[in-house]
């Protein structure tokens, strides 16, 4: 029950490790004129979770089961680099990633994820999102499907639920979108799961995905060079 409730606390949309500061692309999108309501959205995260969600579930999946090697953590984050060409989508990556450590530090016990304060320090630059969650993950009792949860959850509801202030979009017609996409990101889960199983750390990043979502990508670029937006990503 403790690992149920954990999961459900770090998957949370009002966790409070700044993700709601961020759109997951979608204001550059609706700027662009790429979605302008829930049907649009719905393909808009399809795609999110296809490419960005893929990649960050797989990537938290062997962070979590690599943890506590600094060593593996160091080589999952040159690999979260490689999948992120865009360097507005990397520094949003590593500041949802300090704002998860932040947030791991104030709500779990010192003894319980002290060891995560070491990530920003060893780990070049500060970890990406995902190689961040996994090791508040494993810290707080949970294995590599869970953290791949979040992570495929996450890629998907953060620009679900900001469509309702860009777009106003009725809660129920996004919720409603989240809940048709509930079987593909079960897939993606298991998916990442199964890396953790493979016989060694090099057999499982050589099978790592690398799907690029290049709109999102040129928007996030687009979007840091804003002087006025709503959100930070």
């Amino acid at each position: 029950m403790l690992a149920s409730s954990t999961l459900l606390a770090l998957a949370d949309g009002r966790f409070p490790a700044g993700g709601h500061a961020h759109s997951g692309g979608l204001e550059e999108a609706v700027a662009s004129g790429r979605v302008a309501g829930a049907s649009d959205l719905a393909g808009f995260l399809a795609g999110q979770l296809q490419t960005i969600g893929r990649v960050d579930a797989a990537l938290a999946a062997l962070s979590c089961w690599v943890s506590p090697s600094m060593d593996d953590l160091s080589a999952l984050q040159a690999q979260a680099i490689a999948r992120s060409p865009s360097p507005a989508q990397r520094l949003a990556s590593r500041a949802k990633g300090r704002g998860l450590l932040r947030a791991a530090a104030a709500m779990w016990p010192p003894g319980t994820v002290a060891w995560l304060a070491q990530l920003s320090d060893r780990v070049a630059g500060g970890p990406m999102y995902p190689v961040a969650l996994g090791p508040v993950a494993a810290a707080v009792g949970l294995g590599p499907m869970e953290a791949a949860l979040v992570a495929a959850q996450g890629s998907i509801t953060t620009p679900a639920w900001a469509a309702t202030r860009l777009l106003g979009v009725d809660p129920f017609a996004v919720g409603r979108c989240l809940a048709e996409l509930a079987p593909a990101v079960e897939q993606v889960v298991r998916e990442a799961g199964a890396l953790a199983c493979l016989p060694s750390v090099a057999e499982a990043i050589a099978e790592l995905p690398a799907c690029s979502a290049v709109l999102v990508e040129i928007g996030a670029e687009n979007h840091a060079a804003w002087e006025v937006r709503l959100f930070a990503s």
